[in-house]
């Protein structure tokens, strides 16, 4: 089966670093796209071009200020990879658990000897 293109998946969007990235400087608040682009040390264009794929799939809102387009994030484009992950929940649950007990038996068999 082909995969979505990346403009309609958030999956496929997130899948590039540079646009992890983006996401992580936009949780501080809005910022205009040279900004993103000098803080990533990329162009400009280049910038603009992963704002878009990331506006396509609803992850980044844009507004005007003046002359300036300010961009921000949109954590609610984010709830399926949200609840795609939540279904791993349990098993990471378990697995600290089981390693927690394995530290405490470790520790315990210490204070033993």
């Amino acid at each position: 089966m082909a995969r979505a293109a990346t403009t309609s998946d958030v999956f496929n969007a997130i899948a590039e670093p540079q646009r992890r990235e983006i996401l992580v400087l936009l949780r501080a608040g809005e910022r205009p796209v040279t900004d993103l682009a000098q803080e990533l040390g990329m162009s400009q264009p280049g910038a603009s071009k992963h704002l878009r794929v990331l506006r396509e799939v609803g992850l980044v809102r844009v507004r005007g200020a003046g002359k300036q387009r300010l961009y921000g994030l949109d954590a609610h484009g984010l709830r399926p990879v949200h609840e795609w992950t939540g279904g791993f929940e349990r098993f990471w649950n378990e697995s600290f658990d089981r390693l927690d007990t394995y530290v405490q038996d470790l520790k315990q068999a210490s204070q033993e000897e």
